[in-house]
């Protein structure tokens, strides 16, 4: 059962990352909106899951399913290595530190909201 609803919820979680990425223009500003987004979702949805005792299927569905097939680590670490390859070192870093930092801060937005 919690396989099905990991498998569902991670469907889900790729068309949603596809829709919001044709919504967006330059490719590494799309892996950063979604990636951001993903971090605010799962800090939501550990946190509300947490609080009215939800199954823990669904919370796996949401947090691993939805989060971590709409979150796009392999696109981040691609677009980092791009940026390097092409000697945009400013933005090599940018990218990488702000992904970082704005993802935890992300997750602590997602918490505070939920609580």
């Amino acid at each position: 059962k919690s396989l099905l609803l990991i498998f569902l919820g991670g469907g889900t979680g790729s068309v949603l990352r596809y829709l919001l990425t044709i919504s967006i223009y330059r490719q590494e500003q799309r892996t950063f909106a979604v990636n951001i987004l993903g971090c605010i979702l799962i800090g939501v949805f550990y946190t509300l899951t947490s609080r009215i005792h939800i199954n823990n299927d669904i919370r796996l569905m949401l947090t691993i399913g939805l989060c971590g097939g709409f979150t796009t680590f392999s696109t981040f670490s691609n677009e980092s290595l791009q940026l390097l390859k092409s000697g945009l070192y400013p933005s090599f870093f940018t990218y990488i530190i702000g992904s970082v930092v704005l993802g935890i801060l992300g997750v602590m937005l997602g918490i505070w909201m939920s609580e």
